[in-house]
């Protein structure tokens, strides 16, 4: 080997080598996953869809230049993942990393803002480093992408869904969702067809300022949308892919009851939001004190209980909830209003890891009912939100007051936790009309040609909420129709619309995308307080060891010389 290093073409020799590997190196390329959780490998359906496609697709991050250590984590978790993405996708992924603003002037900046804020992608302000030994400075920064395949174009927020108070956590979500956020929205890009949501209408439902959001900004963005007037068809047609039903007020008839049961067996999707007890906060404010809560009695408990859930007539209350504005006494003869804790507003979330709510932030509810599971064969029921640890239920009569804390003894009794307010419901559903089908209701469906079932024919599944007010959004004088899930009040935006969505892409979307929320990242911390115990002997080893390496390698070098020149 060194006759031939040493040779006349010895150099060209190396060089012809060293391309040669380099060159294999670049078309095959293989990683070992060792952690845990599989943190780096792709899944199969992202694989699946990745190799199928049929142009290219271009992701332009906004995760560029000075940033908090965080973001730059987030930086390169991303741009591992895209890396990983064009080792599958070929030349039909590309991507690169870029600074917002970077060389625009005013007019356009204020243009480009526009534009992302209209694709759904929102700024962050942080402080970021300016120059080495300088200060810091506040910094617009766009934890997202801009995705484009033909001539559709879609933006991903990383931090969409989780809370912006929770630091370190919450950036760790946002690296757990990477993958299934970024290949969901190329899933949603390719495809040619979408499937489609009704949206029940006709038993008081909830008015169309206060689902505006949920409907325009979330549903028609998404999917195929048509409001279902539940009495203009004889039966719900097999088009919609799914329906959802949001705060009826009015009763359900048994004609009205049977479209939708049989819809159910027939294969249909729902996803129902509930509110079984009329409690407003407009009637608190008219009372000035308090109100009893009182059925709606929507005639829809023997269906819901038929298909495995019983939503109860009470109200539950959390102290890990939301604020309202409350009198708290008078200066000068005005009163003094203050945001104060309201029980009656729990913050729901997740605790079993499904993958709908997994990784999210609080979802916000208002006078949620509390669920029940009950007996059903066949169907197998996962709760999605819950409350926390410290909650009570408040029986029927369910008395809605400004005062409902007022001692001590009264914080004791919440003692109930992780009430149930959303359930999953899967399997083969009975129908509640086995057995009690009128002669009426039989002509109606041989005329509508839909035969009756009596069960589903394969499995099925529905989720059932327990309070209507999860899907609306709030209405201001100043700012028109708020965002699903914004406290008009602190401004803070909880994660109602993930979920809402997450729901209804479980019932309609067969891909396999969701299961990618599933994915864990497990935080492997140093442990503070063993780091600050043993930080004296760490210093002296990383001084002293590279020290001992130089020394005993002069050493080593000085024997191996000495011997070859006396050998020699």
């Amino acid at each position: 080997m060194n006759k031939l290093l040493s040779s006349k073409y010895g150099m060209i020799f190396l060089l012809i080598i060293i391309v040669v590997v380099t060159f294999i190196a670049s078309q095959w390329h293989y990683s070992l996953d060792l952690t845990q959780e599989k943190r780096y490998t792709i899944s199969k359906p992202v694989k699946r869809m990745l190799r199928n496609l049929d142009a290219k697709v271009n992701i332009d991050v906004f995760l560029d230049g000075d940033m908090p250590a965080g973001f730059k984590k987030l930086a390169n978790s991303t741009k591992e993942l895209l890396e990983s993405f064009k080792e599958v996708g070929k030349n039909n992924i590309r991507f690169n990393f870029k600074k917002p603003f970077e060389d625009l002037n005013d007019s356009a900046r204020a243009y480009f803002m526009d534009s992302l804020q209209q694709l759904g992608l929102s700024p962050m302000n942080v402080k970021a480093q300016t120059k080495e030994g300088e200060g810091q400075e506040q910094r617009f920064i766009y934890p997202g992408a801009i995705i484009s395949y033909k001539d559709r174009v879609t933006a991903v927020d990383f931090l969409q869904g989780q809370s912006s108070v929770d630091g370190v956590n919450s950036l760790n979500n946002a690296e757990a969702l990477l993958e299934y956020k970024i290949a969901n929205a190329i899933h949603k890009l390719t495809l040619d067809s979408v499937p489609v949501v009704g949206y029940l209408i006709g038993n008081g439902e909830g008015a169309y300022d206060n689902v505006y959001d949920l409907v325009e900004r979330n549903i028609k963005k998404n999917y195929g949308f048509a409001a279902l007037p539940l009495d203009s068809v004889r039966t719900i047609p097999s088009v919609f892919n799914a329906i959802v039903i949001v705060k009826p007020t009015q009763k359900f008839n048994d004609e009205q009851k049977l479209k939708i049961d049989q819809y159910v067996m027939h294969g249909g999707k729902i996803l129902w939001m509930i509110d079984n007890l009329y409690a407003e906060m407009d009637s608190l404010r008219r009372s000035q004190n308090e109100f009893v809560a009182f059925d709606r009695g929507l005639n829809l408990e023997d269906q819901l209980f038929k298909y495995g859930v019983r939503i109860n007539q009470d109200l539950v209350q959390d102290l890990n909830c939301a604020k309202t504005p409350s009198v708290v006494g008078t200066v000068g003869g005005k009163p003094q209003i203050q945001l104060l804790p309201w029980p009656y507003f729990p913050l729901l979330r997740n605790y079993n890891g499904h993958p709908i709510a997994k990784n999210l932030d609080y979802v916000l509810s208002q006078f949620p009912n509390s669920i029940d599971t009950v007996k059903a064969p066949g169907i197998e029921k996962t709760f999605l939100l819950t409350t926390g640890e410290t909650s009570r239920i408040l029986n029927t009569p369910a008395i809605v007051s400004w005062n409902s804390i007022k001692t001590e003894e009264d914080i004791k009794k919440f003692n109930q936790p992780f009430i149930p307010i959303a359930v999953l419901l899967e399997g083969k559903f009975n129908s509640v009309f086995t057995n009690r089908l009128s002669t009426a209701m039989h002509d109606s469906l041989e005329a509508a040609h839909q035969p009756f079932l009596a069960q589903c024919p394969s499995d099925n599944k529905m989720i059932v909420v327990s309070d209507g007010d999860i899907a609306s959004n709030a209405v201001t004088r100043q700012e028109g129709r708020l965002q699903m899930g914004m406290d008009p009040y602190t401004k803070y935006k909880y994660a109602n619309a993930d979920f809402v969505m997450n729901s209804i892409e479980y019932l309609v979307d067969n891909s396999g995308m969701l299961e990618l929320r599933s994915k864990d990242y497990t935080l492997r911390l140093l442990d503070k307080k063993k780091l600050e115990e043993d930080k004296s002997t760490w210093q002296l080893v990383n001084i002293i060891v590279p020290i001992l390496i130089v020394v005993v390698f002069g050493f080593i070098y000085q024997y191996v010389r000495k011997r070859k020149y006396q050998n020699g």
